[in-house]
């Protein structure tokens, strides 16, 4: 008898014994919601911060990395030394790295990478920035030597944003659809229009420190299925969701609500190509027919700063400009009338899908209306929107957009004579090269605050606000960024508590 109680016993204990070692394993895979889907997945060739946010330090990694406080670190490159002119930058690679179809990355994949995105056919976001290099150099296959044409205190920064990725030179051509980089992660899967599926890469250098093999991020652009998605668990966290739906989440224990700043600025672009909108004078009529706090408010829940040029708070050398051009419905109707203009003005608004854009571009039309300013709303997609409005080579296709532009230090851009506002100004032209110019830091900020205010008095855009970025998660789930220093999701730091 007590054989047989042994043996049931036994038995019963090997039923169990796998329970407890269930019960301690953690998840290994995450569910991600997007807003946008990316046009392609080769972030040195288009402008979309979706690319960052599926590819940045994922599939592809930069000589340095971003980090969430807005500080650089070392990635590609182990260390770098700067000239006392700041002229000049000496960068020791990573030794033993490879690509993912096995090529190794060296000096020379730097070289042809930074080259690539300068040529003239080149349609990197940051095209300016490498077209400034006099040289790369490649002293050895573990160094590089980049000399600037001008001061750049800026320039790790800048490396480790998207557009500097350093790509393979065999299947650079490719890597739209089928990307290869050095980063942690591989494209598994890419559903047209619902998903993309990363998985692990197992020869990663570092791949012992990845938690997650797999990382499945699902596109969902309206707002109500944003929430949906989360409630049912069908997706596991939605960095940048839509703000309308933040406030459901604030109170359920099963979520993790993180409110992060952002150096980003959200605008009404003015087509400074099309007539009347070359009339500074109409420009500042439209800017003066927008009640920006009204905008936060019913745009974004309250989630925004109030800004009035090109710059955010926080920035070295930001000055408020926001009183240069106040909400004043009666000026905008007097400028209007100065400016020759008969009422009411028909002007186009495209607006991109994502949800400031949208439920913006609805108060910005009502608030146009009331100073004789028809707005006539037209909603694209995002591919629609980069190619008609965006693209350097036109058509530039419009009269009004809402756009975020959510890389910091992108002052330069005003200056690029085929960006799309159109605005060319020598004499800004010819301060932000006095900016870049100047390597000590008080000096710098006092050319920065004289560049905000030009941009404001002249009406470039109608500068609306800084937004800051709600990401609601599973409370169980770590590592997931609160501060938005740029557009990214680093896979690499997420994990199951």
């Amino acid at each position: 008898m007590f054989r047989e109680l042994s043996i049931v016993a036994f038995a019963a204990a090997l039923v169990a014994a796998p329970l407890p070692v269930l019960a301690q394993s953690k998840k290994d895979s995450v569910v991600m919601g997007m807003t946008l889907e990316p046009p392609g997945l080769d972030p040195t060739n288009a402008a979309a911060a979706a690319i960052a946010e599926v590819t940045l330090y994922n599939i592809y990694e930069t000589l340095t990395k971003i980090n969430e406080d807005g500080s650089t670190s070392p990635l590609l490159a182990e260390s770098w030394t700067a000239s006392p002119d700041l002229k000049t930058y000496t960068f020791k690679l990573r030794k033993g790295v490879k690509f993912h179809n096995g090529e190794p990355f060296d000096a020379a994949a730097v070289k042809f990478s930074f080259e690539r995105n300068a040529a003239p056919t080149s349609t990197n976001k940051d095209k300016s920035l490498y077209q400034a290099f006099e040289k790369v150099e490649t002293p050895d296959a573990d160094t590089v030597v980049i000399t600037v044409k001008y001061s750049e205190p800026n320039l790790p920064f800048l490396l480790g944003q998207a557009g500097g990725s350093i790509v393979e030179p065999k299947s650079a051509g490719t890597n739209v659809t089928q990307p290869v980089g050095t980063g942690p992660y591989q494209l598994g899967a890419w559903a047209k229009g619902s998903s993309i599926t990363l998985n692990k890469w197992a020869d990663y250098r570092n791949a012992s420190a990845i938690k997650l093999s797999k990382v499945t991020i699902r596109f969902i652009s309206d707002p109500a299925a944003q929430a949906a998605a989360l409630l049912s668990n069908d997706v596991d966290a939605f960095p940048r969701i839509a703000t309308r739906v933040v406030a459901q989440f604030k109170s359920d224990p099963r979520f993790t609500v993180l409110i992060g700043g952002s150096r980003a600025k959200t605008i009404v672009a003015i087509n400074h190509r099309k007539k009347p909108l070359d009339d500074v004078r109409v420009r500042r009529a439209i800017l003066a027919a927008i009640d920006r706090k009204a905008l936060i408010d019913g745009a974004v829940e309250g989630y925004g700063t109030p800004i009035g040029s090109f710059y955010t708070p926080g920035s070295l050398g930001y000055v408020d400009t926001t009183g240069i051009n106040p909400y004043d419905p009666q000026k905008a109707k007097k400028l209007l009338t100065e400016a020759g203009v008969t009422t009411p003005l028909e002007l186009s608004l495209k607006l991109p899908p994502p949800p400031y854009a949208r439920q913006g571009g609805e108060i910005v039309a009502a608030q146009l209306a009331k100073v004789g300013i028809t707005a006539k709303i037209e909603n694209v997609e995002w591919a629609q929107w980069l190619s008609q409005v965006f693209a350097g080579n036109g058509p530039h296709n419009f009269d009004l957009t809402i756009v975020s532009h959510v890389e910091p230090f992108d002052l330069v851009k005003i200056t690029e004579p085929d960006y799309y506002l159109g605005y060319n100004n020598e004499k800004f032209n010819a301060l932000h090269k006095q900016i870049v110019s100047t390597p000590d830091e008080a000096g710098r900020a006092k050319l920065l605050g004289d560049a905000q205010r030009m941009l404001a008095t002249d009406a470039v855009s109608a500068y609306l606000f800084q937004p800051q970025w709600p990401t609601v998660i599973n409370k169980k789930l770590k590592g997931v960024w609160k501060e938005v220093p740029q557009f990214e999701n680093d896979f690499s730091a997420w994990y199951w508590e």
